[in-house]
């Protein structure tokens, strides 16, 4: 049986699991210690966890089970990681710079099954979901690169807004905001964490649940059902009308705004009708809405879809600000380095299966 990564494990699962093994009780403050804050790259750097401990973790656990493929940096300062697995597959992380701090964007499954008809995540099919362990080592990944630079930089913000789909790997999702979260640990303010859905309704209600006060942003792209299912298959499992009642639900749970994604797509969901449609939809919601308007990244495999111009945004933007939407326009970051989420991935599996 393969060894797991350690990262996975919570605080809670983490004691529990070494005093199970005959551990004492402050062990697992040494070791998360280790783990989070000094961030060793091996268990024998744990100085003063002695050697038996050490022995039993180093049985069952591993450090690292990704391995950094493709580096490549933007002129903007955004980073695009590419990780391979220990089975072989490929995963991305972006590391993004901002005024406010360092953002990382996560992936959570391998391929995506949600099929967006824009997407580069979409254009290869899910293979399986990532672990909480292999999620959260993302996290140690960027942030053991930061750490090489000597400039004392942490990270600050996560973005579940990578490959997949977040609320289809939920338990592996919530154990991961766990230990990222951990004020003994990394210490990433929940508010400084947001997950991404395509509108999985049945999670939301659980995700809302939780209790948890991490953001929710949802991919929403259309106002209208037709419109809605012409370019997301999810909206013929979860129409809008079931998800604005996971809305509402979630809205009266947990009283926190809701990111509303909205990608520009020329021609196609960016007229004003749309605008005035879906300042329609959330105006019972307006007070806790926020809608991102995002300029659509061209990608090669979906070249019938291009990005609405400025001017169209700029009505887009001013057409919802006057029917009293909160809203902003997100310009992307990393444009120099295939900036859309999945290219680079889809790139380098036909470069291999090329070969």
């Amino acid at each position: 049986m393969s060894k797991s990564s350690i990262y996975g494990l919570t605080y809670e699962q983490l004691k529990d699991w070494l005093m199970e093994h005959g551990q004492q009780r402050f062990r697992v403050d040494q070791v998360w210690n280790w783990l989070y804050k000094k961030r060793v790259h091996q268990f024998s750097d744990m100085k003063n966890v002695n050697k038996q401990t050490i022995a039993l973790l180093e049985e069952h656990f591993v450090l690292g089970t990704l391995a950094e493929e493709v580096k490549q940096e933007s002129k903007d300062g955004t980073i695009k990681f590419l990780f391979r697995l220990a089975d072989g597959n490929l995963i991305e992380t972006v590391l993004m710079r901002f005024n406010y701090g360092l953002s990382v964007c996560v992936t959570t499954q391998v391929g995506c099954n949600i099929g967006c008809s824009f997407c580069a995540s979409g254009l290869l099919s899910k293979s399986r979901d990532l672990t909480s362990g292999e999620i959260v080592e993302q996290i140690m990944m960027v942030q053991k690169h930061l750490d090489t630079r000597g400039e004392e930089e942490r990270v600050s913000h996560i973005v579940v807004m990578g490959i997949g789909e977040p609320l289809d790997n939920f338990t592996h999702l919530m154990n991961f905001i766990y230990v990222v979260n951990d004020d003994r640990g990394l210490n990433i303010g929940a508010r400084h964490i947001t997950v991404s859905t395509s509108g999985l309704a049945h999670k939301i209600y659980k995700f809302a649940d939780t209790g948890v006060q991490v953001n929710l942003a949802i991919s929403l792209h259309a106002p209208n059902n037709e419109l809605r299912r012409s370019i997301m298959k999810i909206n013929k499992a979860f129409p809008i009308e079931k998800l604005m009642k996971s809305v509402d639900y979630y809205l009266e749970k947990t009283n926190r705004r809701i990111t509303y994604e909205y990608i520009m797509l020329k021609d196609v969901n960016d007229h004003q009708e749309e605008a005035l449609q879906l300042a329609e939809l959330l105006r019972n919601h307006r007070k806790l809405a926020y809608v991102n308007l995002i300029p659509y990244n061209p990608v090669d495999e979906h070249s019938h879809y291009q990005r609405s111009d400025s001017e169209t945004i700029q009505m887009f933007f001013e057409t919802l600000k006057g029917q009293g939407i909160h809203c902003g326009v997100r310009w992307e970051n990393g444009a120099d380095i295939d900036a859309a989420c999945g290219q680079l991935r889809s790139k380098q599996i036909k470069k291999e299966t090329a070969k």
